[in-house]
């Protein structure tokens, strides 16, 4: 028996790193038939394998599947809303934001923040292209989410700055990488392991082709060590899975007020004497992202 982590999967046939190497499994009995009625095994879950005896010589069976630390997952499409799982396991959510070209929709990140939270991996905010803005002003920009207590790193994959802290951050961890088009994903990851942005690309490109419905991750080693995975169509990624009233637990800023409002159920909306409307006017809670909040509360966020 031997205990891996799947890579990738298509067709019922996964790719399993195992202490051995890499080999290649396929689900038996009971799984085969969770696959089928919809429960899905997915890149980043830690499985059991048995080999068997066959025509062609040792073939690998996943026999188990380990109970998961962490889970993403995106609505399936259709009118039914059901979750799709996307990669298991992961440590931590790396999003990705240029300072410049394209100009950041912070709105667009602050959901991004929020699914994070949900699925409760720690998110790392990457400001990318620093060298075109300037670093000092990337940082005034994004500093109501360090205030809010997120880690940020500010970054130039071409300039070099801020690439030995970003691989740092990812070497020996299971790292998931999402990000609006054209921030420099590819060119970040070029820099902390030279070809790599480029097999990732080719990746999406080749897994995506006719599927345009279809999220599918593959796990992406590191040479110091962990996992990339690039994980296209996070952004599709829906709050309908999240209790809206729960939002406020998933702004660190909101939450850190919570008990100072005059009513216990306030939804920091409408009601009188609350204290977090009360902080927005005073400066000291962000607006943009109080505004974040109030348009997810009310399903008005424009994603």
């Amino acid at each position: 028996m031997l205990t891996g982590t799947i890579r990738q999967g298509q067709g019922g046939v996964y790719e399993v790193e195992t202490p051995e190497g890499v080999v290649e499994a396929s689900l038996r009995g009971r799984l085969k038939r969770d696959e089928r009625s919809g429960g899905k095994v997915v890149v980043g879950d830690r499985v059991d394998l048995e080999s068997e005896a066959s025509g062609e010589g040792i073939v690998w069976a996943i026999q188990n599947v380990h109970e998961r630390t962490t889970l993403l997952e995106r609505r399936s499409p259709g009118k039914a809303p059901r979750s799709k799982p996307i990669v298991a396991n992961v440590d931590q959510v790396l999003i990705v934001f240029a300072a410049a070209n394209p100009d950041p929709h912070l709105r667009m990140l602050d959901r991004f923040l929020v699914i994070a939270g949900s699925s409760g991996i720690a998110p790392l905010i990457v400001v990318n292209k620093v060298d075109v803005k300037g670093e000092a002003a990337a940082r005034a920009f994004f500093a109501p989410y360090e205030k809010a207590g997120y880690r940020l790193l500010f970054t130039a994959a071409k300039a070099g700055i801020g690439v030995d802290e970003l691989r740092e951050s990812l070497c020996g961890r299971l790292s998931a990488l999402t990000g609006p088009s054209g921030v420099g994903k590819s060119s970040l990851l070029n820099a902390i392991q030279p070809g790599l942005g480029l097999r990732v690309s080719a990746i999406s490109e080749a897994v995506n082709k006719g599927r345009h419905t279809t999220v599918t991750a593959q796990l992406i080693p590191l040479e110091c060590g962990g996992w990339v995975a690039d994980t296209p169509g996070l952004r599709e990624l829906g709050l309908w899975e999240i209790d809206r009233d729960q939002l406020q637990f998933y702004f660190p800023e909101i939450e850190r007020l919570l008990g100072g409002c005059r009513y216990p159920t306030c939804s920091h909306i409408h009601e009188p004497d609350c204290a977090i409307r009360t902080a927005v006017a005073a400066g000291e809670l962000d607006a943009g992202r109080y505004d974040s909040y109030r348009r997810m509360v009310l399903g008005e966020d424009d994603f």
